[in-house]
């Protein structure tokens, strides 16, 4: 089973937007009301407050203010555990220090089970009932795959006036076509290295295929350009001084975020289009398919390397003197989206009962090493240099499918100078569990149910999720 998210757009009618806005103004102070509670907790009597333990004082808090007892259980139940994941992160290091959040900031709240709500669709269009507003809402989009719903996210965005359903569903995933190292075969393995001249190079043991940087945000750049700085010409929001903006400074701030949602839909659309272009299509005639089908239709493992994209795009350092050009390139990285287009080559790969290796680019070092003998070429780091030859052995070819050649080869055990046993290196792969966990809806209920049950284990499991 594998979890995926859809999204589709939600068309409320004029009393339902403003059940909407209720709703979703509830739990913003519901999310604050949590945050000063544990800040009060911490500050007067050292005493750190956890999940549960503000899950536990929801029925007080219901009878306190009685507008929250329409809401369901289980939506605030998932925004109480949103002040806890954002704790969580904090001191895991992976996010700042949380903070009051206004109506301004908040963009909805979360179903974290399927009570409360019912969504009516195959995965093409259809409705989603709220039970806890007593509505029911015409939604549009499509699903390239549909399963089991599970969870329910209502978003709302404030720039575009809309409303959105963000759903993730369970969908059956076919056995994995590899059982070890031996199951590897030339037919099934491709390795891919992604840049910036060239967003992604691909090798299969027999030919390269290379696919250019669109760089969409240099297309459109003159007009984002322009959307800015007159922007910049109105009275811009100050609450410090309590300004409010004119009128035109949100008639242009809505001019601006329209071109940048354009320049995201398509690089999507196109990274979409591009798992087209690898499965052996010409680009003209995958755009106009204008469908996602998997890459795994030809290759059942992905081989590329693990990047780190937040780093590769920090600004430079201060008193650096390239400070243009790391400007240059971080825009040249966004374009391609090297993130958003491993995870979606992932998620295509696996849906096929494929999988995606990871090689660890500081001891691989793909864009050093020689695929022929394994010399590692330090110059070869430098990005000007684009064309590698190995003073050694005498090889010869381009920067990006010198690294798409020694990441098929190090996949295969193939590789001088990198060892030959796939498993024993100990490959991440795009099923590993390598990410940092901040605690799950999941996890806290088998804690709850732990805690539940008698010295001999025959007690009954209270649910953890029950309608309010």
């Amino acid at each position: 089973m594998v979890t995926l998210r859809q999204t589709f757009r939600l068309y409320p009618t004029a009393s339902q937007k403003n059940k909407l806005f209720y709703a979703r103004s509830l739990h913003q102070l519901l999310y604050n009301a949590c945050l000063a509670h544990r800040r009060y907790e911490w500050k007067v009597n050292r005493k750190s407050v956890g999940y549960l333990d503000q899950q536990n004082i929801l029925p007080a808090y219901k009878d306190c203010w009685p507008e929250y007892k329409g809401l369901y259980s289980t939506s605030l139940q998932g925004t109480v555990k949103r002040v806890d994941l954002a704790y969580n992160s904090f001191l895991k290091g992976l996010r700042k220090f949380p903070r009051f959040k206004s109506i301004r900031d908040y963009s909805g709240w979360t179903y974290p089970s399927t009570s409360g709500w019912k969504v009516n669709s195959n995965g093409k269009h259809g409705t989603l009932v709220l039970n806890d507003l007593k509505i029911q809402i015409r939604m549009r989009g499509k699903a390239k795959h549909w399963g089991k719903p599970t969870t329910l996210t209502v978003v709302y965005k404030p720039r575009l006036n809309q409303w959105f359903a963000s759903i993730t569903v369970k969908v059956d995933v076919p056995e994995p076509k590899y059982g070890s190292e031996s199951d590897l075969n030339y037919e099934s393995v491709v390795a891919y290295d992604l840049g910036t001249q060239t967003a992604i190079t691909t090798f299969d043991g027999s030919e390269f295929n290379e696919i250019k940087n669109q760089r969409f945000t240099r297309a459109l750049e003159p007009l984002l350009k322009t959307a800015g700085k007159d922007k910049r010409r109105k009275r811009a929001p100050n609450r410090k001084q309590r300004v409010k903006p004119s009128s035109r400074w949100k008639k242009a701030n809505k001019r601006e975020s329209q071109i940048k949602r354009k320049i995201g839909n398509q690089r999507k659309d196109w990274q979409h289009v591009l798992m087209q272009s690898l499965m052996g299509e010409t680009p003209k005639t995958a755009l106009h398919r204008k469908v996602t089908s998997d890459l795994s239709s030809r290759y059942d493992i992905g081989v590329t390397e693990k990047l780190n994209t937040k780093g590769m795009t920090r600004k430079a350092k201060k008193g650096s003197k390239r400070k243009n050009q790391k400007v240059g390139l971080n825009k040249s990285i966004l374009d391609v989206g090297f993130g958003s287009l491993n995870k979606m080559l992932s998620y295509k790969i696996e849906l096929k009962g494929g999988i995606v290796l990871y090689l660890p680019t500081k001891q691989l070092k793909p864009s050093q090493r020689c695929p022929k003998c394994g010399k590692i070429h330090k110059h070869w780091a430098n990005l000007s240099n684009r064309y590698h030859v190995c003073d050694q052995c005498g090889f010869r070819l381009s920067r990006d499918k010198t690294s798409a050649m020694v990441m098929y080869n190090a996949a295969l055990g193939n590789q001088p100078g990198y060892g030959n046993d796939l498993d024993k290196r100990g490959f991440p792969s795009s099923t590993s569990k390598t990410s940092k966990h901040t605690g799950s809806m999941k996890q806290l209920g088998k804690m709850k149910r732990q805690k539940s049950r008698s010295s001999d284990g025959s007690a009954e499991t209270p649910s953890l999720y029950r309608a309010g």
